[in-house]
Formats: C-alpha cells, structure tokens, sequence
C-alpha cells in the first residue's frame, strides 16, 4: 500500500508527462504482481462500487475523531473531498496494530468483502484499516472504498509506461489490455509473456481508431475522392465479434453489452468464425434511427423484454472490418477493409440487425457541406471523413479520421442555483443550474459545470457569495440576474423534469454579460428545438 500511495502521490503533483511515465514504469518494474494487477486496475480507468455509504462514513469519522458531525459536515464542504477530510481529521495510527497490508490484500480481504456486510460490521473493518494506515495512505483507501478514486493519468501513459516495461509497441500493450480487466497476479504476468496472444482470448476486442473535430477548412484536405464519407451516427460504438462460436458485443467503454442487444447478437451467430466489426449501436425503425433517449431504455438492463425488443428496436451498422477469417486485417487500407465489409455482409442477406453503414455520396466539398445540413433531418450528429488510404490505428490519431459535426443546440438561460465543487474546485461555486422563460416563471431546464476559465470561475463565485437568496444544503438559491450561453448535443421528452425536457451534454459556451434575465430563452423555443428534432 506504502508503494501504491508514492506513485499516487508523484502522480497527483506532477504535470509533466515524461516524470509521470518515468513514475509508472518503475512502480510496474517492481512492484509485486498481484500489487500491480489492482494498481493497474484503477489507473485504467476501472471503479469498484462504493461499498459504503458515504454518510456512514462521515458518521464514524466523527465518533472516532471526538469531532461533531456538523463540524466533519462544513470540514468537508470546504476540503472538498471526503476521502481527505476523513484522512485529516482521523487520530494518528496505533502501532500497535501491525503495520500496512499489501495492496492487493488491502483489495481482497477489507474493500470488497466491505460489500457483503451491514454497517456495524463494515465500521469494524474501516476501523482497523484506519488504524493500520498513516494520513496519506489513509486517503488512498478513503479514495477507493468511497468509490471516487481519480489521478491525473490517463489510460494511454499507463499503456505507454507498461510497453517500456515489456518492451513492445504501445499498440500491442493496448490490444493485451482490452476487455474486462479482472485483477490478478496471473492476468498481469500474462500481460509480460513472450508468446502473449490476442487470439488466446477469443472475447477480446481491438483498441479502437478515434477521430478528431475536424479543423480549418475542408479544401486543405485535398482532392475529395481521396476521402470516404459516412453519416456520423448518435448511438453506442462497439464492436462486433464472432470468434469461436461465440458472440460478443463490446462498447468502447470496455463493457461487455451483448445481453442488452439479443436481436444483434442472434443477427450475428451467422457470421463467419474470426470476425471482428467497428460500427454503431442504434435504435431503429422503418429505415430511420431513433433518438438517443430510445437506445438508453436498452442500457443496464439485466434482462431485455419483448415490449422493450418491440419499441425500440437496435441494430449494429457496421462500418469497418478488423478480423477476417480469423486474420487482423487493420493494417490494410480502408478501401481493401471496406470491400471486405461488403463482402461479409452480402453473405448476410441484410438481416434487419445487422447492416452495412452506407457510404454518403462524394462528388465535392460543396455537396458535402449541403449533405451535413441535413444532418438533424436525418438524426444523425454530422459526417465522418476518412482518408481511403489509411490503415485502422490505434487510439486517437491526427490526420486520417475527421468528424464534421454539426452545430450544437443554442439556449440563452439565467443561473438559479449553484453549487462548490470538489477537487481543485472545492470552495469554488462552479455547478451551476440554468432556467429559462416561461411566462412569468423561470424553470430550471439544465445543469452546467464546465466552460468557465478560472477567472471567470472566480468572478461566478464570488457575485453567488454576494447576491445568494437562500440555502438547501450544499445548493444556494442565487438571484437570477446572470446570464449564460448553453451548448448541448440532444434533447428529448422527459417526464422527470419540470421542464418537460432534458439535454445531452450541456456546457457553458459563453457567459452573456450583454444580456439582461429578461432577455433569455422561453420554454416554448426549448420545445421548439424538441419538435425540430423528431
């Protein structure tokens, strides 16, 4: 554990990536397998379920502290952070107590058997860990059993520091690394081995190829026909796998989603063994796709029913080959892969869930430009542009895919209430909720956090201290004087909000200080954008 917190610590305060890289190859190059695997684990990106309530929690900071709870309460509005109001406020270990477990026994014998037992039980067991662990590896843990453990590292340093450490290309580190992660010695050996072979596991996905937003102007990229076009589809990107006998169905997010798409899955059992597909989950009806809201009635279910397979219907548009005939096929170019595409989905005779994603027409940039206007008509987010030539890469690369989205939806909407944040932005109001118009209400309609630079963070913060009408907890109840330009991707019905609506992606695009409350947006124009989307 005493290992696992310094490469926390260098983690957190260091902003430059080589020292980050350097951190992470020398914790991997030592530390114990079975260390590692849970280590490598949560830097990935991978959470556990929270296995304690977070007000129990507070409770038993204030019985084993002699602090009241209301004092642990504003303590932790003002840190921020749970996990380091808990480690500050704690009394020193005893050492009486043996010393630090390992990670991994940390992980395996306190975090999550914490799940499988009721609160005066899970006191005992946080009780002695606290008692066993210094202030900084008391954080730590408080991070990991309040399920918000987050550092400053993304996925791809922690794949480039783990290929140094085997000495291979960070594309195969990646590739070793897709699918569920499960922490072990062996699985993180195996990662080291020689002969380590993707094709071993036959549920493994490929890394996937991202795009860019697509920059400047569309000329400089050349002659058009060196360029395939295709709809940019709002639905779920996954992979579709046959390898086996088996069919499985993995998102982007490393989830494994086959369950919740029983018609796609059946679709493709007639493919042949060794296939891999890139393309887009999507709700679908009568040739058309269905707004994002239908495809989410299908997520995180346990079990997909006939009324759920009737009124929203999915299928897989697949729009890039990976795996044929058993062979990676990636390196090839996109025309080549494309062709195999065809070819494999010809075999299918168009079953209904499993369809080729058609190529948009290309015959010049105008064309294109007048195609991506139609764009909403069509329910789709914009066109994908992809050079004819390129292999599939690995990750996020410059250069050979573009996304050419459209323009967000656009509401001018006053603050109302507003909320600290946590983490460097504890302390700092900058969650804020946005109202718009309707006759002579204002009605809350969306939340915000991002957008602000730090002084306009700032200046929000200190106007919500001065010209605050009323508190309920955390949240203060401001005058609705300021004014805010809100971008989002989405809007759909929703019985859950006053409003009627909700929005996908909201964010701050500009704060209006020309504007005055009685220049915002109504309702009606909200519904508009609504009526304008189906």
């Amino acid at each position: 554990m005493k290992r696992f917190t310094q490469l926390f610590t260098e983690l957190d305060e260091s902003n430059r990536t080589n020292d980050k890289v350097a951190a992470l190859k020398t914790y991997f190059s030592e530390a114990p397998a079975a260390d590692a695997s849970w280590a490598l684990f949560f830097l990935s990106g991978n959470r556990l379920r929270a296995p304690v309530k977070t007000k129990a929690l507070r409770e038993w900071g204030s019985r084993l502290s002699g602090y009241p709870l209301w004092l642990v309460e504003e303590s932790y509005a003002h840190v921020g952070d749970l996990a380091e109001t808990l480690a500050l406020i704690l009394p020193e270990p005893s050492a009486a107590t043996g010393g630090m477990q390992p990670l991994h026994e940390l992980m395996e014998e306190v975090v999550q058997p914490l799940l499988d037992w009721d609160e005066p039980i899970q006191f005992q067991m946080v009780r002695e860990a606290w008692a066993r662990l210094p202030a900084r590896e008391r954080f730590v843990f408080n991070k990991l059993i309040t399920g918000a453990f987050r550092v400053g590292v993304s996925r791809t340093l922690v794949v480039r520091a783990l290929a140094q450490v085997a000495e291979v290309e960070p594309a195969v580190m990646e590739h070793r690394l897709m699918g569920k992660w499960q922490p072990s010695a062996a699985a993180y050996q195996a990662l080291f081995a020689e002969d380590a072979d993707p094709a071993a596991n036959p549920a493994r996905p490929y890394p996937f190829y991202l795009a860019y937003a697509l920059e400047g102007e569309l000329e400089a990229l050349g002659d058009v026909s060196d360029w395939q076009a295709e709809w940019k589809w709002d639905g779920i990107r996954a992979q579709l796998i046959k390898r086996q006998g088996q069919v499985m169905l993995w998102s982007r997010g490393d989830e494994m989603i086959t369950g919740q798409f029983p018609e796609i899955a059946a679709a493709a059992s007639h493919l042949p063994d060794g296939t891999v597909l890139d393309g887009e989950v999507l709700c679908w009806r009568d040739g058309q796709p269905l707004p994002f809201n239908a495809l989410q009635t299908r997520l995180g279910r346990k079990r997909i029913t006939p009324k759920i397979l009737a009124e929203a219907p999915a299928v897989f548009l697949a729009y890039d080959c990976l795996e044929a005939d058993g062979g990676d096929v990636r390196i090839q170019n996109l025309d080549t892969r494309r062709k195999k595409l065809e070819t494999l989905l010809e075999e299918m005779h168009g079953d209904g869930a499993l369809q080729l994603s058609p190529q948009v027409p290309v015959d010049g940039w105008e064309t294109l430009a007048a195609l991506r206007g139609e764009s909403r008509e069509r329910g789709v987010e914009g066109l994908m542009l992809k050079r004819r030539s390129a292999p599939y890469q690995v990750g996020r690369v410059k250069g050979d895919w573009w996304k050419w989205k459209i323009e967000p939806y656009a509401v001018d909407a006053v603050m109302v209430y507003a909320q600290a944040g946590h983490g460097r932005r504890a302390g700092l109001y900058t969650d804020y909720t946005f109202a718009v118009r309707d006759g002579d209400e204002l009605v809350p309609f969306a939340k915000a956090y991002s957008g602000l630079n730090d002084e306009e963070i700032r200046r929000v913060d200190a106007w919500v201290k001065a010209h605050t009408l009323k508190r309920h907890g955390p949240v203060r109840i401001v005058e609705p004087q300021l004014v805010f330009e809100l971008h989002f991707e989405g809007i759909a019905e929703s019985g859950r909000h006053k409003s009627g609506v909700a929005v996908r992606f909201p964010r701050i695009a500009r704060w209006r200080e020309d504007k005055q409350p009685g220049d915002v947006d109504t309702l009606e124009s909200v519904r508009a954008l609504l009526r304008a989307s189906h």
